[in-house]
């Protein structure tokens, strides 16, 4: 079973992006069903997200709007959705950088 974990950074103010609305969820017969629920903690990071997820098609939503309308500012992107294939075997760690109007994911360690 793999891991799948993420974290935030406001790559603006070049600190973690707490509080941040994360959902995931896994792909179903044409159909998306949630997995889980959490909040970027203090660090920026979603830890329990899933702790065995099985292979298949997930994706990840972040509710990146919210967290800068918090901190005064605006954005381009409401919400960002990362959509990946996980083979149930490796750990999944999903980092975003985030700034007001523009974002980069990859697949971290």
């Amino acid at each position: 079973m793999s891991a799948i974990t993420t974290h935030v950074l406001d790559a603006v103010l070049g600190k973690p992006a707490a509080g941040i609305l994360v959902r995931l969820d896994k792909g179903e017969n044409d159909a998306w069903a949630v997995v889980s629920e959490s909040a970027t903690d203090a660090d920026g990071r979603c830890r329990d997200l899933a702790p065995s997820a099985p292979a298949g098609l997930y994706r990840l939503s972040f509710a990146s709007g919210a967290y800068l309308a918090r901190t005064g500012r605006t954005s381009l992107y409401p919400e960002i959705v990362i959509t990946f294939n996980c083979d149930g075997e490796s750990h999944y760690h999903l980092p975003i950088l985030l700034s007001d109007n523009s974002y980069t994911t990859y697949r971290g360690s």
